[in-house]
C-alpha cells in the first residue's frame, strides 16, 4: 500500500472544510509559532500562551475523530518497529559519543527523568501539531500526500532555524514521520521516536555546539559557558 492509497481509505475531517479556512488556519498557527520562537521575554511567554489557546481550540474545533488523529490503536501493532528502529539508532549514536567523550550523562535515573520529561512531552505535542494540525490541512491544499508530507516536513524543519544541526535533522525525521503517519495513521509509535530522538541529540552533543536545543531567538542568545553544559561535564570526570 502506498501513501495515496493509504491517505485514501482514512477519512481526513469533515467535507464542508474548504481550502481557504485551512490556509487561513495554517497561516495564523505557523506565524503565531514563528513569533514565540522569535519574541524575547516576557512577551514570548505570553504569545506562547496564545499560540497554545488557539491551537488546542482549532484541534478542538475541527476534531475528526480519534482514528483519524492517529490516537486510537488501529496500525499501531504494524507501526511499532519504528520504536525499535529508533532505540537501535539512539544505541549506536551513544556508544560513539561514549568512545569520543561527548556524553552528557546528567548523573543518574532520576536527574535523567526530571530533566527530560518535560521534553518528552513537549515532543509528543509537536508530532500531534505536525501531523494533525499542519499535515492534516497540507492534505487538503496540497496536489498529493507526498507533496503534503514535503511541505509540511519544510516548515517544521525551518522552524528550527537558525540551529543548523537541528533543522536538517528535523527535515528528514518531519519528512519521515509524515510519510509513516500516512501509511500506519497511528500517532504514537512517532510520538515516542521523535522523544528518543530529541533525547539522544541532547545527550550526545555538547551544548555549545547545538546551544542546548534551543532555536530561534533562544539559539542566537545562548551564552557559550551555560551553567547546564558545565553541569554535565562535571558529572563525566
Amino acid at each position: 500500500m502506498n501513501a495515496e492509497d493509504s491517505a485514501a481509505t482514512v477519512p481526513e475531517g469533515p467535507k464542508a472544510r474548504s481550502r481557504s479556512r485551512d490556509l487561513l488556519e495554517l497561516s495564523i498557527a505557523y506565524a503565531l509559532i514563528l513569533a514565540v520562537l522569535w519574541t524575547p521575554r516576557p512577551w514570548q511567554r505570553l504569545l506562547f500562551s496564545l499560540a497554545a489557546v488557539y491551537l488546542i481550540s482549532v484541534l478542538c474545533i475541527s476534531f475528526p475523530g480519534w482514528k483519524a488523529m492517529g490516537l486510537a490503536t488501529a496500525g499501531l501493532a504494524r507501526s511499532l518497529w519504528v520504536i525499535g528502529v529508533a532505540l537501535a539508532m539512539a544505541a549506536i549514536a551513544i556508544l560513539i559519543a561514549v568512545r569520543m567523550n561527548t556524553m552528557l550523562w546528567p548523573g543518574g535515573f532520576v536527574p535523567f527523568v526530571h530533566r527530560y520529561l518535560g521534553y518528552a512531552i513537549w515532543a509528543v505535542f509537536q508530532q500531534l501539531l505536525l501531523q494533525d494540525f499542519f499535515l492534516a490541512r497540507l492534505l487538503h491544499l496540497s496536489p498529493s500526500p507526498r507533496s503534503a508530507a514535503l511541505i509540511a516536513a519544510t516548515i517544521f524543519s525551518l522552524a528550527h532555524l537558525p540551529s543548523p544541526i537541528l533543522t536538517v535533522v528535523t527535515s528528514i525525521w518531519g519528512l519521515a514521520a509524515c510519510l509513516l503517519f500516512l501509511r500506519y495513521r497511528n500517532l504514537y509509535p512517532l510520538a515516542l521516536a521523535h522523544a528518543i530522538f530529541g533525547i539522544t541529540i541532547a545527550l550526545i552533543i555538547p551544548g555549545p555546539v547545538i546551544h542546548n536545543m534551543r532555536v530561534g531567538l533562544g539559539y542566537l542568545t545562548y551564552p557559550r559557558h551555560h551553567p547546564l553544559h558545565l553541569t554535565h561535564r562535571a558529572s563525566l570526570r
